[in-house]
């Protein structure tokens, strides 16, 4: 994973590279990415300086989800503890199905309160995520994968499914546009319903996140997808992109990429786009030498943002702000991009106490992380027509939660299957649940699931 990771980092940093201005605007309270040069910046990383480690997670260890429902609206209703200069950053994240929105929000906050799961639609409808650092308030809205009408009747949806990322748009003040890069049927445009939210809401501040990098073998292609992605254009500023390949092509995590700040055409030497990269060298992080390649982006300025009549033939957008790379089921660059987000926000009001992390009930969390598991091991359609029904939800003499759940199936095949053979997969389903409950609350669960069919 080091390795890997390593030539992420890199290129991240030489996207940062290409951007001028100031990336990091607000308080100088984390420390911030050198423009030009330094152990954070592209320059650096050719130059050999050591890149700096980033500190450790931010802050003391998330709070619980209380058990109570009455203790939980408490929370939820009660005046916000905040402190006397306080800030906050409402962040919408959005993209298509099972791009890993869920899973980055679970990293962001730290503890697992939102379901994920293989199979598309896992999140139903948009919940809050709240993360309380020092002085700063993050609201993540956790959406629904951006679909259309056709998949919410196939999947048996609610309607809730079309809107919730629209409203979500409404009140964010940030919106992460999330890209599997793992995905090579849609990695190379963003999706339309994604370009037409966008579109729509063009005030509010976009950045680009390009996760599952740990599944790209070769890394350069990441230097592809910022390009087709961005349409060649971040922050404002045309992106020229330049790569030293090593003869072994097959390799992933030795290029020494950048991606720089294109200069104007008539600055630029007649052959400017052949031979060594501008302020690279020939040899990669081992000292090998390398033949050069370069490519120059040459996108002409598009337009401030795209209205509708863009979106027939648009692939990505040029109006991010930022990008980012990252692989959110490991939690590598997540804090990177925590970091970010803390110092984008800006002087208001908390909207939740600092013991708040969802604005999700208890019996919600459950339902979600119970109908994950069911999604993860029942096949093809037949989880989303599971219904649950809690017949329990009580705290035991010990204080363990005691809980107890009926999974309705519209057939006694779908039963079988669901509670296998000797009862194997309907334990397994209980046991993981179970796990996952007492990380949420912090205490001992005690969960018991019965399958019957619905009359």
């Amino acid at each position: 994973m080091a390795a890997p990771m390593a030539a992420v980092r890199s290129v991240r940093w030489a996207v940062r590279a290409a951007v001028a201005g100031p990336l990091l605007p607000g308080p100088a309270r984390f420390p911030r990415p050198a423009r030009c040069s330094g152990s954070s910046s592209a320059l650096g990383s050719i130059l050999g300086i050591p890149a700096e480690r980033p500190p450790g997670a931010l802050g003391p260890h998330p709070p619980p989800v209380a058990t109570s429902r009455k203790e939980q609206e408490r929370l939820l209703q009660g005046q916000p503890d905040q402190p006397r200069n306080p800030r906050v950053l409402r962040i919408a994240i959005i993209g298509a199905p099972n791009a890993g929105k869920s899973t980055l929000c679970n990293r962001l906050l730290s503890r697992k309160v939102f379901p994920v799961s293989k199979k598309v639609h896992t999140t139903r409808c948009k919940a809050r995520g709240v993360v309380t650092y020092e002085d700063t308030q993050l609201i993540i809205l956790d959406t629904p994968g951006l679909t259309n009408a056709f998949k919410v009747k196939r999947h048996k949806l609610d309607e809730a499914m079309l809107t919730d990322p629209w409203d979500s748009m409404k009140h964010a003040d940030l919106v992460l546009v999330l890209v599997d890069v793992s995905d090579h049927w849609t990695r190379n445009s963003l999706s339309k319903e994604v370009l037409k939210c966008l579109s729509d809401f063009p005030q509010v501040p976009s950045v680009l996140v390009l996760n599952k990098v740990d599944l790209l073998k070769k890394k350069f292609i990441l230097l592809e997808l910022v390009n087709e992605l961005t349409e060649g254009i971040v922050n404002g500023k045309k992106l020229e992109v330049r790569a030293a390949f090593e003869q072994d092509s097959s390799s992933s995590a030795k290029f020494p990429l950048q991606i720089t700040q294109a200069p104007p055409p008539e600055n630029r030497a007649p052959d400017s786009s052949l031979g060594q990269a501008r302020g690279g060298s020939g040899l990669d992080n081992n000292g090998v030498k390398a033949s050069e390649s370069s490519l120059v982006i040459e996108k002409p300025q598009g337009p401030t943002h795209g209205g509708p009549t863009d979106l027939k033939e648009r692939k990505g957008w040029p109006c991010f702000q930022e990008i980012f790379m990252l692989a959110a089921l490991h939690g590598e660059e997540v804090d990177t991009l925590k970091r970010y987000l803390l110092m984008q926000a800006k002087p208001g009001p908390w909207e939740f106490h600092s013991e708040v992390l969802t604005s999700q009930s208890p019996q919600e969390i459950c339902n979600n992380i119970i109908r994950e598991k069911i999604l993860e091991y029942l096949p093809l359609e037949v989880p989303y027509g599971v219904i649950q029904v809690t017949e329990m939800w009580e705290e035991g003499q010990s204080g363990e939660l005691l809980i107890v759940q009926n999974l309705l199936v519209p057939r006694k095949s779908h039963m079988m299957m669901l509670i296998g053979r000797g009862g194997k997969v309907i334990s397994r389903i209980a046991q993981e649940a179970g796990q996952d409950l007492m990380n949420v609350f912090l205490c001992d669960v005690r969960l018991k699931l019965k399958v019957e069919v619905k009359s």
